[in-house]
């Protein structure tokens, strides 16, 4: 299991954007410029030892003087970061010669922080700017950076001009940057030659691969016919199930939205697929839409989305009229198809006869909340499977795997899962299982619920009834394997059929096939591989030298406590942290406290890690003390929230540290850790 490790953070609630910032307006700068955007503090430097993709060599801030830099902070499962790559795409198309963005990837999930995983998702969502891992947090901590996504603005004279947080960004970012383009370009100061380190990946990969980041797949024994949506290419390959010979391709390897035949159809990135008679619907996440493709007329129509992202808080209506939210998955029950918005953090459903769409389940609010379909908190749902009596969905930010009645009257319930943020890996019965952002789910006929369990490289067998979680298949490392010993890097979607598992191994830019009787995994070959031949021109649209440079772990604030003096024999430490009125602590995420061994003070090993939801405070640990003297301290970290309108919610990652000294001559039997929160300010004046 782990922590994340941040200071001050700010948790966006959907559909609130929130800016702290930095700025001064119309300022005489340091080249004698007046200014409408100028900053008057240096930018703090890119930390030494640190991982970067799409450059030649580590870029200092010294290389980007006569630039606007936009920072983009991120992390790769977060769907509102991934929803403002477009807008950043088309600002370093408009402004080519004057911006230059770079991404600084700082982690949520223990995956997201392997500089190879970053690299894989920079290619699979086709960033060409440069990459840093900032796992440990260094970027994000000199920036004072508060939550996902948030892009810092600095000025052609390396000062920082403040920053914006949330999405959407273009319309609110682009005036600020074309103001800033012009007159700083005015002036002489904007350089417009190329950056020369800069080297993107993408000009160098091979993109002739039969399927690219293939994201989720689907089996119909019926028909005999394999649907993958071959997410990269922006296509839909359908294969013989048995043979796996290429029947057809549906849509180009260049992403746009079209109807139309299947040769000019357009998709951009589908993902989950449902089959109603012979017309398969596509959740065509990065169009915002749902598509049908008829296979009896060979046609390809938009039933649902507008093309555009919509807006959070839309209650439906007519299906093209109406905008959607990422879709990700997608199942058919009953002349209906229900759809994982993982985009709004809901469930919704189209009426395929009366072509409305609507939400089903979900209060758009981020968290792991049961209760009433409409009252139920959800997590970016990803993958979504029936039985025909509820829906089973893969609540990917929660990590968690739920159900949602099939009865409008009926309830979201959690399965397994407890929170925003417990992941880990962990087999076990409820509350105790521990998944990674898991993306896709099935339902095998031996009434298990298979899942692909993404960030963990494995496949789940997970219980309904009983709730017990046991790995399936795979060992946790990435890899590619077949045999009874098979290996995955980052599943994304799967499906059963005839007593087999149908997998879509992203990461791997493969389909595997895992017989459920005997847990043996091969890989498909297509019979007739040319059919899915993407040529270059068609297809244009380490963890060890950060640790050693910072540690593990994101650095953190030591906060010094008073000298005490204690008694030999057993004691108490007691942690007591106090906040302002007007707030509490966060009912999602786990309060933790976690001691060091300590041959003065020797705590329980069962007491050593703590994490608790909403701990009564103060809170006591035991502790036997030994004569002597030492510097006892706790690794702390508070999640906490406003607790009125619950907008914001902060983390606090401290180390509190009190010098100790054990002797006959004391009386005390407890040492007291205190810390008292003060919440950030926030300027929303950008």
């Amino acid at each position: 299991m782990r922590r994340l490790y941040l200071v001050g953070v700010v948790l966006v609630a959907a559909g609130l954007a929130v800016t702290l910032i930095l700025s001064t307006v119309n300022v005489r700068a340091q080249d004698g410029g007046d200014y409408t955007w100028s900053g008057d503090v240096d930018a703090p430097d890119f930390p030494a030892g640190v991982d970067w993709i799409n450059v030649s060599e580590p870029l200092t801030m010294a290389d980007l003087r006569g630039k606007i830099v936009l920072l983009d902070f991120w992390t790769y499962g977060c769907i509102n970061c991934i929803h403002i790559i477009p807008d950043l795409k088309r600002l370093e198309a408009e402004y080519a010669d004057a911006l230059v963005v770079v991404g600084v990837h700082s982690a949520k999930f223990d995956n997201e922080g392997e500089t190879e995983n970053i690299r894989r998702i920079v290619r699979r969502y086709e960033v060409e700017h440069p990459v840093l891992n900032d796992n440990a947090f260094v970027m994000w901590q000199a920036y004072g950076v508060q939550a996902w996504p948030t892009v810092m603005v600095i000025d052609p004279l390396g000062k920082v001009v403040g920053q914006l947080s949330g999405e959407p960004l273009y319309d609110r970012i682009q005036p600020i940057i074309d103001t800033m383009a012009q007159e700083y370009g005015a002036s002489g100061v904007i350089d417009p030659s190329p950056l020369a380190k800069w080297q993107p990946e993408l000009a160098a990969l091979d993109h002739t691969a039969p399927l690219r980041f293939p994201g989720k797949v689907l089996a119909d024994s019926d028909s005999n016919r394999l649907f993958i949506s071959d997410s990269n290419h922006n296509r839909i390959v359908v294969s013989s199930l048995d043979t796996f010979e290429v029947l057809d391709v549906i849509g180009g390897s260049v992403e746009g939205l079209a109807d139309g035949d299947f040769e000019t159809a357009r998709f951009f990135r589908p993902q989950g697929m449902t089959l109603v008679g012979n017309t398969l619907y596509v959740a065509d996440t990065e169009n915002h839409a749902i598509r049908a493709i008829d296979f009896d007329t060979r046609t390809v129509t938009t039933v649902a989305g507008t093309g555009e992202q919509g807006v959070y808080g839309s209650e439906g209506g007519p299906g093209p009229k109406t905008g959607l939210n990422s879709p990700w998955d997608v199942v058919a029950y009953d002349g209906r198809v229900y759809i994982a918005m993982a985009g709004s953090h809901q469930l919704w459903v189209y009426d395929i006869a009366g072509g409305d769409v609507r939400p089903y389940a979900g209060n758009r609010r981020e968290a792991l909340v049961d209760g009433k379909l409409s009252e139920s908190s959800l997590n970016q749902p990803s993958g979504i499977e029936t039985d025909g009596t509820v829906l089973y969905f893969a609540d990917a930010e929660a990590s968690a795997i739920r159900t949602a009645d099939l009865d409008p009257d009926g309830d979201v319930k959690t399965i397994v899962g407890t929170g925003l943020f417990d992941f880990g890996d962990q087999d076990g019965v409820g509350d105790e299982v521990l998944l990674q952002h898991a993306l896709g789910i099935t339902l095998a006929d031996d009434g298990y619920l298979y899942v692909a369990d993404t960030y963990n490289n494995k496949i789940k067998r997970i219980d309904p009834e009983s709730r017990e979680s046991v790995t399936f298949l795979g060992t946790g490392e990435e890899g590619f394997a077949d045999g009874d010993q098979p290996l995955f890097y980052e599943p994304g979607g799967i499906d059963f059929a005839g007593g087999k598992l149908y997998i879509a191994d992203t990461n791997n830019h493969a389909i595997r096939v895992a017989d459920l009787e005997t847990g043996e995994v091969s890989t498909v070959e297509f019979a007739n591989a040319d059919r899915l031949a993407v040529t270059a021109d068609d297809d244009t649209a380490g963890a060890d030298s950060l640790d050693s440079a910072f540690g593990s772990g994101m650095q953190q604030d030591i906060v010094p406590q008073p000298p005490q003096t204690v008694a030999p024999g057993e004691g108490t430490l007691v942690i007591n942290v106090t906040m302002p009125e007007g707030y509490k602590l966060n009912d999602q995420a786990p309060f933790t406290a976690i001691w060091p061994e300590d041959g003065v003070a020797l705590v329980p090993d069962d007491a050593r890690d703590i994490r608790i939801i909403k701990p009564d405070l103060p809170l006591e640990v035991p502790v036997t003390f030994s004569e002597g003297q030492t510097e006892l301290a706790v690794d702390l970290t508070v999640y906490w929230c406003e607790a009125v309108n619950e907008t914001l919610c902060f983390v606090d990652r401290v180390e509190l540290v009190a010098p100790v000294t054990v002797t006959a001559n004391s009386t005390e039997h407890h040492v007291l850790f205190e810390r008292d929160l003060v919440p950030p300010s926030i300027d929303n004046s950008f």
